[in-house]
């Protein structure tokens, strides 16, 4: 990792935490807040420990990408929780001979940039 890779993920680690210090949680309950602040502080650490070891600079640059749009949904929409995509079950493949597998591909390819990660953690 360069050293301005390495200050890029420190200082999203950072702005991460500090989003974490500041948060309200759009209902104004002080036990919800407190649920939201720790899930924020948790998911951070939980993901930045898990790429740690990663060296790949394109692999480096789609977590950096997929924290940054974390970030910017979850203060767009004021929710620290990955939103869910919305699919129907069957609704990408055709009825007419594809397998489970070629569905589960699509499913995959499909998938936003910021739940990535979402499902390999939870």
């Amino acid at each position: 990792m360069t050293p301005a890779t390495r200050q890029e993920v420190l200082g999203l680690y950072r702005k991460i935490l500090q989003i974490a210090k500041n948060w309200q949680s759009a209902s104004g309950q002080i036990e919800e807040t407190m649920r939201e602040k720790e899930y924020i502080r948790n998911e951070a650490r939980t993901l930045f420990r898990k790429n740690k070891n990663v060296t790949d600079p394109k692999v480096i640059k789609q977590c950096i990408e997929e924290c940054e749009a974390r970030i910017e949904i979850g203060l767009h929409y004021n929710i620290p929780y990955p939103r869910p995509i919305h699919l129907p079950p069957m609704g990408l493949a055709h009825k007419q001979g594809r397998t489970l597998r070629h569905q589960e591909k699509l499913r995959k390819i499909s998938k936003p940039i910021y739940l990535k990660s979402h499902d390999e953690v939870s």
